[in-house]
C-alpha cells in the first residue's frame, strides 16, 4: 500500500462546496483526514466496505468476492500481466469512492480493443505499454467504475463531483507508475460524459444484448420476428430436442458441487481450441465463486442420459442475466447446441422470471443479432500520453462514433418487427 496524494477536499473546489455527510460537511476535515491510496491487492480492504459502494449494473463482476478471488487463485497478477493498481479515496478511514485498476503490459482479455493503436506506436517507434485498464478483470460488462459510497453522495452533483476527483486522481497514479495511457472500459453514460467534461477522448463500440419486452413466453418473443427467421429458431430448438438432449437453468443453490469441476473443463475446452485463447481463471476460482458468490451464478446445462454435454456459465443480478464461458465435450456434435445453451435457454429463463436484460457477452454479432440480440452501445474513455496521438485518436473517435450511429441507424427493425406501441409512437 502507497500513498498518492493526501488533501482535503476543500483543495478541489468543485468538492468544497455543500458536501455533507449524515454527520458533518467534508469542509470540516482536517488534512490528515482525507486520503488517496493505492492498493496492490483489495485484500487490504474488507468485503463490507468495498461493496458499499456498488451500485448499478455488472454488480457481480465488481463485488470484492469477485477481485479478490482473481487475485487469491493467480488469475491476476504478474505471471498474467494484470497488476492490481486500486485506487482508493478514504474520509476519517471510511471508504467514500474506488477503482479497480490494472497495470497491464499487453491488451489482451480487455474486449475493447486497442490492438491498432499499440501497432500505431510501435510503427513510429513508440512503446505503447505498460497502460492503466480500469475495468473488472477479462469481463465485459458495462456499468460504473468509478463506484462511490452513497452515504457520502446525497446528490447526482455530488457524486459526479467525486467521481472527477476519482479521474483526477487516476491522472496522478498514470504520472507516478510511467504509463503510456489510462484506458476506462465499460464504464456507463453518465461516466461517459465526466470523462468528458474532464478531458479525456471517448469511445463508442457495440455489444449484442437482448431485452425483455414485456413477453409472457418464449412463443410471444417469436411473434416479434419475421416467419422465415422464426421457423429458423424453431427448427434450431427443435433438433437440440430430436437429439434427446434436455437444456435446464441452475440458479444458486440447485447448483451443486459437483458441477464447478465439470463448468470449469467445458470453459477450458473452449479456451484451447484458438490460438489466441489465454486460460486466465483456474479451478480454484471457479469453486470459489461457488463458495462465496454462489447467488449471483446461474448454469444452463446440456443433459442426455444424465450425462452433461455441454453448459454454459453465467452470472445473474438485480432482473439481468450475463452470459460469459460456453463449452461441450469434444466428442459432442450436436446441431445447434450452442444457440440452445447460449441464446434460447437464457431468453425463455429471462422471460420466466421477468428479467429484464440478457447481456451474452462480447463478439458473435452475427450470431446474436439474427436470434433477437440488437446491438447497443458500449463506452469507454481514454487518454494515450503519446507525442501525436491526442489529436490522431479523436478523429479517429469521431469517424468510429458516427459508424457507430449509422450501423444503429440503418440496422432499426431488421430483426424484430416493431410492437403496436412502437408503431404508434413512429405515427
Amino acid at each position: 500500500m502507497k500513498d498518492v496524494v493526501t488533501k482535503t477536499m476543500s483543495d478541489d473546489p468543485d468538492l468544497s462546496k455543500e458536501q455533507t455527510t449524515s454527520s458533518c460537511s467534508f469542509r470540516e476535515f482536517d488534512e490528515d483526514e482525507v486520503s488517496v491510496r493505492v492498493l496492490d491487492s483489495i485484500g487490504d480492504l474488507s468485503s463490507a466496505e468495498w461493496d458499499a459502494c456498488l451500485q448499478g449494473s455488472g454488480v457481480p463482476f465488481m463485488r470484492y468476492s469477485f477481485l479478490h478471488g482473481l487475485e487469491l487463485h493467480g488469475c491476476v497478477g504478474p505471471s498474467t500481466g494484470w497488476l492490481p493498481r486500486y485506487l482508493i479515496l478514504k474520509v476519517k478511514g471510511i471508504l467514500v469512492a474506488a477503482l479497480a485498476c490494472y497495470r497491464k503490459n499487453h491488451s489482451q482479455g480487455e474486449f475493447i480493443f486497442d490492438w491498432s493503436w499499440a501497432d500505431a506506436a510501435h510503427r513510429i517507434g513508440i512503446p505503447y505499454y505498460p497502460k492503466l485498464t480500469i475495468m473488472s478483470p477479462f469481463s465485459p460488462i458495462g456499468g460504473p467504475k468509478l463506484i462511490i459510497n452513497p452515504n457520502f453522495a446525497h446528490s447526482l452533483k455530488q457524486a459526479k463531483q467525486i467521481k472527477r476527483r476519482l479521474l483526477q486522481e487516476l491522472r496522478k497514479l498514470a504520472e507516478s507508475e510511467l504509463v503510456t495511457g489510462i484506458h476506462l472500459l465499460f464504464i456507463d453514460q453518465e461516466e461517459e460524459q465526466i470523462a468528458e467534461q474532464e478531458g479525456l477522448l471517448t469511445r463508442h463500440t457495440l455489444q449484442f444484448q437482448w431485452r425483455n419486452e414485456g413477453y409472457q413466453s418464449f412463443e410471444d418473443f417469436l411473434g416479434r420476428f419475421r416467419s422465415k427467421r422464426r421457423n429458423q429458431i424453431k427448427r434450431e430448438r427443435r433438433r437440440v430436442h430430436e437429439a434427446g438432449v434436455s437444456v435446464s437453468a441452475y440458479i444458486g443453490s440447485e447448483i451443486q458441487p459437483e458441477h464447478i469441476p465439470i463448468i470449469y473443463r467445458l470453459y477450458r475446452s473452449t479456451v484451447e481450441k484458438y490460438f489466441f485463447g489465454n486460460l486466465y481463471l483456474t479451478p480454484q476460482f471457479f469453486q470459489h465463486l461457488y463458495d462465496n458468490q454462489r447467488d449471483d451464478l446461474c448454469l444452463i446445462l446440456a443433459e442426455r442420459d444424465g450425462e452433461i454435454l455441454g453448459g454454459s456459465f453465467n452470472l445473474q443480478h438485480d432482473g439481468v442475466l450475463y452470459g460469459r464461458y460456453w463449452g461441450c465435450e469434444p466428442e459432442i456434435e450436436i446441431d445447434s447446441l450452442h444457440f440452445e445453451v447460449c441464446a434460447y435457454r437464457g431468453i425463455e429463463l429471462c422471460i420466466d422470471k421477468g428479467w429484464k436484460r440478457f447481456e451474452a457477452g462480447a463478439g458473435g454479432g452475427g450470431h446474436k443479432f439474427g436470434r433477437g440480440f440488437l446491438p447497443r452501445v458500449i463506452y469507454s474513455a481514454h487518454e494515450v500520453y503519446l507525442p501525436g496521438f491526442t489529436e490522431a485518436l479523436s478523429l479517429h473517435l469521431a469517424e468510429e462514433k458516427s459508424d457507430i450511429a449509422r450501423q444503429l441507424d440503418a440496422c432499426q427493425g431488421d430483426v424484430l418487427k416493431p410492437t403496436t406501441t412502437q408503431m404508434n409512437v413512429e405515427k
